[in-house]
């Protein structure tokens, strides 16, 4: 059961209205001997029992509300003003706080995984990995289970692999500015910074007990989100696809047609553990491999959108194989429901995530947004993804995931053999 932070407020203020009847604000604050003044009458060490009993006292002047809010809104309007206006600690509240709670349960009324807030820090850094690069040190970060900043691993080549950053590090400190009680997205945020711009940290390196300051030269730093697993000249490219980020489909075209040239004669479109990304990335991947057809269908409440692909890719006439497993959702469950409708390539894998809805980002004021569901996707055959999934042609899998990726490369490898020695493009 959700206890929502709309409750939670209507109960604060409920409380508030029933201590304020007890001693109309007119409290000693001195403690009688031998006893505690806990709100209850004082009897010779010890507090009748039950000490009040609550009473709703009601306001003398309505609060009214502010101009716009909406009839349902209006009690979360009356508690905020109520806590800001009479609360014992109303001086230290943090107004942020307040506003970001309440979005928050907002939110979870709607009861839905794919809505959600994102506060100012955490889109910052999302919108720049998604952008496929961004300017910082270069370096893997985690949290510590003591809630230390923990370098996990310098990136090769990187700033902070060229001062002397190592795997292991702690991040004490950014520019004189203590970690301690940062959060790692704070931390990320801190660390993050203009290309050319020098950030100084503490670093306590693995074993050591004093802590050093190193000065990094920040630098753009790319996040490719293509990489070639198979050999440059090998016979079958195997590429993967780790997320569809603002220049994917752009890398992807790049390397498959630097394979094509190099002698490839069949795709391995690795598509495991790829959560999604931009829709429009997708189509454009899609351009790449198919001929004119539809991608998919998306129905909202205004209606319903079929979106196609282009005529002709460069990689539309190639043999195919999709590799998928149950953390392959969103877009990359999008070319998996087209592939499979119309026989462009056979799937190899896990039954994926199911996440199926179509999602926007919209700006709020505050400098954070709004990530909402407007629609739902179905594949061209009209195929339902969301909470459902899509089952592979060749079901493989194992607990063991080192042996589940060679398992599954290995029918993929084996299914595109085929395709190339019968001369068949699956379509």
């Amino acid at each position: 059961m959700k206890f929502h932070l709309l409750t939670c407020i209507l109960i604060l203020t409920f409380l508030f209205a029933s201590c304020d009847s007890l001693g109309n604000e007119s409290l000693s604050s001195s403690k009688p001997s031998g006893s505690e003044a806990l709100g209850g009458s004082v009897v010779e060490g010890s507090l009748e029992s039950p000490p009040y009993s609550p009473t709703v006292t009601p306001l003398e002047t309505p609060l009214g509300s502010a101009k716009g809010v909406p009839k349902e809104l209006e009690s979360v309007w009356e508690a905020w003003s109520l806590l800001n206006s009479d609360h014992v600690d109303r001086n230290e509240f943090e107004p942020d706080s307040f506003e970001e709670f309440a979005i928050k349960g907002l939110i979870d009324g709607v009861d839905d995984i794919h809505t959600s807030y994102i506060d100012p820090t955490v889109l910052q850094i999302e919108q720049e990995d998604l952008s496929g690069q961004f300017e910082g040190i270069g370096a893997h970060v985690k949290l510590r289970e003591d809630g230390a900043i923990l370098i996990s691993s310098p990136m090769d080549g990187g700033p902070a692999e060229a001062a002397g950053i190592r795997a292991g590090d702690i991040v004490t400190s950014v520019d004189g500015e203590s970690l301690v009680g940062v959060s790692l997205l704070e931390a990320v945020s801190m660390i993050r910074g203009p290309k050319g711009s020098t950030v100084v940290l503490g670093i306590r390196h693995l074993g050591d007990i004093d802590v050093v300051e190193i000065s990094v030269v920040r630098d753009v730093i790319a996040l490719p989100s293509v990489n070639l697993r198979s050999a440059p000249d090998a016979p079958i490219a195997h590429i993967r696809i780790t997320e569809f980020k603002g220049d994917t489909a752009q890398r992807f075209e790049e390397m498959l047609k630097d394979q094509i040239e190099l002698g490839a004669k069949g795709l391995v479109l690795d598509l495991r553990y790829n959560p999604g990304g931009y829709l429009h990335q997708v189509f454009e991947i899609a351009d790449i491999l198919l001929d004119k057809q539809v991608i998919l269908i998306e129905e909202r409440k205004d209606g319903e959108l079929v979106w196609e692909s282009e005529d002709g890719g460069i990689g539309s006439e190639l043999p195919v194989v999709l590799l998928v497993n149950r953390y392959s959702a969103s877009g990359s469950e999008i070319i998996m429901g087209a592939f499979q409708d119309f026989g462009r390539a056979p799937v190899v894998g896990e039954k994926t995530f199911g996440k199926g809805t179509v999602n926007v980002f919209r700006q709020l004021s505050n400098g954070g947004g709004l990530y909402m569901s407007v629609g739902r996707w179905y594949t061209p055959m009209r195929r339902q993804i969301e909470g459902k999934g899509l089952e592979p042609d060749y079901e493989i899998s194992s607990r063991d995931p080192n042996k589940a990726d060679v398992l599954q490369v290995e029918k993929a490898e084996e299914l595109i053999l085929d395709m190339i020695r019968n001369g068949k493009t699956e379509k």
